[in-house]
Parts: C-alpha cells; sequence; structure tokens
C-alpha cells in the first residue's frame, strides 16, 4: 500500500422517494483508514448489494438501522487482510465481513470469518455458501417445513436465494419444484439448468392463471420473494396445510402507497394454512448444518449458480438498482 493510495466509498446521499435513483448515492474519495490498536485493515475486493437494503435507505426503523444520509452504507463484503494491529488475523488473509459500499475498512478481529480460498471461490461465500444459501435453507425446510413429495413453488426463482430453494427442495425429494422469473431467458435456466419441473415468465399472463396451469394438483410450500400477486396466487393455489415462508417481498419495496393485503387472504381459514415471515438472522443455529450439507453439493455441482457481476465502486449504486429492476441472474456481486 502507497502513501498515494486513497480509499473510496458510496454514500447515502438522499432518501428515495418511490424508486430510488442514482442521484440517491454519492461516490467519495476518503484518505485510507488506519487501524488502531486490535484491529485490522481490510482491501475489499468483493461487495455484495440485496434487496433489504432499499427498506435501509428509507428512515423507518425496522430490524435492522437505516442508513444515515451524508454517511457510508454497509452490507456484506469479502477482502484482503492488508494491515494486522490483532492477534489471529494476518496480512494475507482473507475475510468476510459487514463493512461493503467501500474499498477498505477497519474492522476488530471478532466481526469478521476468515475464508479458506481454496475450498471455494471466495465469493461464494456472498451467495450459495453464504446469506442467500442459509435463508433458501432455513426459508425452505426449518420455516416452511418442506416434506417429500411435496409441491414448491418460489416467486423470484432466478434470483441468489430463489434459485437455492428450488434446487435444495429438488433435492430433498420435492415432487413437483416451480420458479417465476422475469424473462424467457431467466425461465430457460430454471428449467434446463437447475432442474425446475416448471418456470413461467410473470409478465407473460396473470400469475394465477399460469401458476394454476403449472401446479394443477395444488401447492404445498411457497416461498415468497415478491409478494403482491404472487402471494395472492400462492394463497389460491395452496393446498389445505399448505406453508409460506415469507422471505421478501420486493414488488412492495418502492411503493409509496400501502399495498392492500392479498385479496383472498380469508381462505386461510378454510385451507388451515400457515404463513410465517422471518429473518436469516434468526437461524444461524443452521449454519454449520447447513454448510454440512450444501457445501459438498456445491462441490459436487449438484447445486448450480450463477452471478451477475459488475466492476468497480463507482457501479455499485448501478448494481443495486439493477438488482432491484431484476437485471440480474443469481448473486449480484460488484468487484473492486
Amino acid at each position: 500500500m502507497t502513501a498515494a493510495e486513497t480509499a473510496k466509498e458510496v454514500r447515502l446521499a438522499s432518501r428515495p422517494e418511490g424508486t430510488p435513483t442514482l442521484d440517491n448515492f454519492a461516490v467519495a474519495e476518503v484518505e485510507v483508514p488506519k487501524p488502531d490498536a486490535g484491529h485490522i485493515l481490510v482491501r475489499n475486493t468483493w461487495l455484495s448489494v440485496d434487496p433489504y437494503m432499499r427498506g435501509r435507505m428509507s428512515a423507518a426503523r425496522s430490524y435492522v438501522a437505516p442508513f444515515e444520509v451524508g454517511k457510508v452504507m454497509d452490507g456484506g463484503a469479502i477482502g484482503e487482510v492488508v494491515e494486522s494491529n490483532a492477534d489471529g488475523v494476518a496480512v494475507g488473509d482473507v475475510v468476510l465481513h459487514g463493512l461493503g459500499w467501500r474499498t477498505h475498512a477497519v474492522l476488530n478481529p471478532s466481526r469478521v470469518r476468515v475464508l479458506d480460498p481454496e475450498a471455494a471461490p471466495v465469493q461464494a461465500h456472498l451467495s450459495v455458501l453464504g446469506m442467500p444459501g442459509l435463508t433458501a435453507y432455513a426459508g425452505l425446510f426449518d420455516v416452511a417445513g418442506m416434506r417429500e413429495g411435496d409441491t414448491v413453488f418460489v416467486s423470484g426463482a432466478a434470483g441468489a436465494v430463489g434459485s437455492i430453494v428450488g434446487q435444495l427442495a429438488r433435492l430433498r425429494g420435492a415432487g413437483r419444484v416451480i420458479g417465476s422469473a422475469g424473462s424467457a431467458e431467466k425461465v430457460r435456466w430454471l428449467r434446463d439448468d437447475l432442474g425446475f419441473d416448471v418456470a413461467f415468465n410473470y409478465k407473460d399472463g396473470p400469475v394465477r392463471d399460469q401458476l394454476r396451469e403449472a401446479a394443477p394438483g395444488g401447492v404445498d410450500v411457497y416461498f415468497d420473494n415478491v409478494g403482491g400477486d404472487h402471494l395472492e396466487a400462492a394463497i389460491s393455489a395452496l393446498n389445505v396445510h399448505g406453508r409460506i415462508a415469507v422471505c421478501g417481498m420486493i414488488s412492495q419495496y418502492n411503493a409509496t402507497e400501502p399495498a392492500p393485503a392479498p385479496r383472498n387472504l380469508a381462505q386461510i381459514i378454510a385451507k388451515r394454512f400457515t404463513m410465517r415471515g422471518f429473518l436469516v438472522g434468526d437461524h444461524e443455529h443452521l449454519r454449520q448444518e447447513f454448510l454440512d450439507e450444501v457445501g459438498p453439493l456445491v462441490r459436487d455441482g449438484r447445486i448450480a449458480y450463477t452471478e451477475t457481476v459488475v466492476r468497480g465502486i463507482e457501479r455499485a449504486p448501478h448494481a443495486f438498482l439493477d438488482l432491484l429492476s431484476g437485471g440480474n441472474t443469481g448473486k449480484m456481486l460488484v468487484r473492486l
């Protein structure tokens, strides 16, 4: 690291009203921070952008604090330790941490996880072996309680979470795996490459009609990443004692008015279905079980994953906006 080297960071310039724009972000050049005693300096190599970050751009407090206007944002990241004043983490180590949206980060070593670059591509720990993968695993098996023979419907199935949900369901013996996506190419990928039994483009017609055709015997498990018309369609198709795991509702993240509840929610009485929201942080106890089961499946190629990679810290806002509009297949990443 040279004396002339500078760092860059992405700040929240203003809070969006409705759909975010590039004007809501600012890229600033700053001095490379210095680690105090007991801390490390990491040069980031991979940044994660995720749908939940849209909620943090608003002022309303939720399960995680909002980003502050004028301050650097944060999120999942992977980087190389370039200076260490701490025991247990050495210069050259590759670490996973939560201070993304910047080129350099000072961290307490208790807030990082050292990765083995030989075990898997390091960026996989931001996708299939990281938060999205654990989200898929916990939501499908712990929250929704998927059983062998179940018909499983996944919305947003070509995303980082949904694509893993469908493959895990298939490998655990689901009777039928159905996914929705927003383009013909994504539909082809789900069906031909990931092994979904049926996939449809939600832009081709009403979701309710397409789902009814895809699941003539009804749906036992719905993994919701979208909300809105997808949730309403899933409720209509749900079998008695079906289960809904609500991971996200990306169709509503940019809404300026409250969305109406599904118009058919009263079916919960006759169908006796369960609907449960969840956060991956509540399922940290499953991490080792998840890694033990899914790690070998990834290494053997029985679980496939893909990435949409944007290069450069200046392009991170573009990557995030593309993510919200469905411009990604698999995990959206920024490579520095």
